[in-house]
């Protein structure tokens, strides 16, 4: 006899049973009102995309050690998509002209990462990306990006206190790389993904890194002093370090003016990971003592669509996988008891006559807006009423013999186990009343 196959899933991705879709639809449905609540539109495209996309511009850890490639039957390069940002970058570029500006744009793909599955980490995950493009103003368009952000997390039940939106701008770091450290522009990208982990590493291995990268002693405390500065420094240096911290200075101000003071803070480690970022960057952090760690963030990347287009193209976004989301969802008890949605289940005996019947009304129901399930032929009633109080089905439908006689329709709450006896004629007002819709 050949061997069964095995029925684990392939290592780092998700099955999703009934019970998993109805998270990831609530949580999806979510996402999707807030974020249209604010004009976003939504676009998806292929799974598969040439690699070059994510040799101009993805971070090089991605590149060399994550994506999933493989040559087609074409002989051409592909992958599949590891991030969604890129893609954007190419769609916008493909209709530059036609699109009314700015462009605000979500998405919730499916991506692919050859990585370590971990607590929050998966190889294959959803997530949220959501991009403001061309806009008029950056500022506003950063401003609105962040305030998005905030909104998502206080839509999902989460307070102020369990959130921290940190933020930085790549402007001053490489002011600091350049002017203070006075690195070469070659290094600023390797320094700043080495930051970009600070979090993550033990400081023995932060310092090797940066040791690697040949930092002398004085380099290495400059920055570090650097790393742990708060706004004071950014507010009695900002005419030295130039442009980028007058403008982090006015964004912080105007976040204190539309009530975002306490949850957006500056920290100067943010940098992020993928090279393309041009400005500001943010994290969201978990502040939850178990889980101090980033959920998920973007920033401004105005360079990414050159390497689709020679027009210039400003963009600001962030994205969200749900993974990491999910979990703090559930460690910040933010989670709903999400019911299966099949509001009626119609009984039955099995015999011809009634087949016909529960038939019948199960589609006379649905042309209502009712959900209904139907009985699989079961002939013992008690199995049915058992089965529908397993699918918790708060309403059962029931018209045997005595009811048909006098054509009326037996319900019974399952929760209550009240019975009552009602003319076919009122069913659907008595179970509006009943089901409350």
């Amino acid at each position: 006899m050949a061997a069964k196959l095995s029925t684990q899933v392939y290592k780092g991705s998700r099955d999703f049973y009934p019970e998993d879709m109805r998270l990831r639809e609530w949580m999806f449905a979510r996402i999707s009102t807030v974020l249209e609540s604010f004009g976003f539109e939504k676009i998806d495209s292929s799974l598969i995309e040439p690699i070059e996309v994510y040799l101009a511009k993805t971070s090089e850890e991605i590149v060399n050690q994550q994506i999933y490639s493989f040559i087609d039957r074409g002989d051409r390069k592909v992958a599949i998509r590891p991030e969604m940002t890129p893609t954007v970058a190419r769609m916008v570029s493909g209709r530059l002209r036609e699109l009314t500006k700015p462009v605000r744009w979500y998405s919730i793909p499916n991506l692919w990462r050859y990585e370590r599955p971990g607590k929050g980490r998966l190889r294959e995950h959803w997530q949220l990306n959501a991009d403001i493009l061309s806009a008029r103003d950056e500022f506003m368009a950063d401003l609105e990006i962040i305030q998005l952000a905030a909104e998502l997390m206080f839509s999902f039940g989460a307070n102020k206190n369990d959130f921290k939106i940190y933020i930085s701008h790549r402007g001053i770091l490489n002011n600091v790389l350049g002017n203070i450290l006075k690195l070469p522009e070659n290094q600023w990208a390797n320094i700043s993904r080495i930051i970009d982990k600070i979090e993550k590493i033990s400081k023995d291995e932060f310092n090797t890194l940066l040791k690697n990268e040949l930092l002398d002693d004085s380099q290495m405390n400059s920055l570090m002093n650097y790393l742990h500065t708060d706004l004071d420094f950014i507010q009695t240096q900002h005419e030295k370090i130039g442009e980028s911290a007058s403008y982090l200075l006015k964004l912080m101000q105007m976040m204190k003016e539309i009530g975002l003071s306490d949850v957006v803070v500056y920290r100067p480690s943010i940098v992020r990971g993928f090279d393309y970022y041009t400005g500001v960057v943010f994290e969201v952090f978990d502040t939850h003592e178990e889980n101090r760690r980033s959920l998920f963030g973007g920033g401004r990347y105005n360079n990414l669509a050159g390497a689709f287009t020679n027009e210039s193209v400003n963009a600001a976004g962030f994205g969200m996988g749900d993974v990491t989301f999910t979990e703090f969802l559930k460690l910040h008890n933010l989670l709903p008891d999400l019911k299966r949605k099949t509001q009626i289940y119609i009984a039955g005996f099995g015999n011809e006559i009634e087949i016909k019947n529960i038939f019948s009304l199960a589609s006379r129901l649905r042309k209502q807006g009712f959900i209904v399930e139907l009985s699989s032929g079961d002939a013992k009633i008690k199995k049915q009423f058992e089965e529908a109080n397993a699918k918790r089905i708060p309403v059962v439908l029931l018209q045997g013999e005595d009811e048909l006689k006098v054509n009326a329709i037996q319900i019974k709450l399952m929760e209550s186990g009240e019975q009552s006896t009602v003319p076919l004629q009122d069913l659907e007002s008595a179970l509006r009343t009943i089901l409350n819709c």
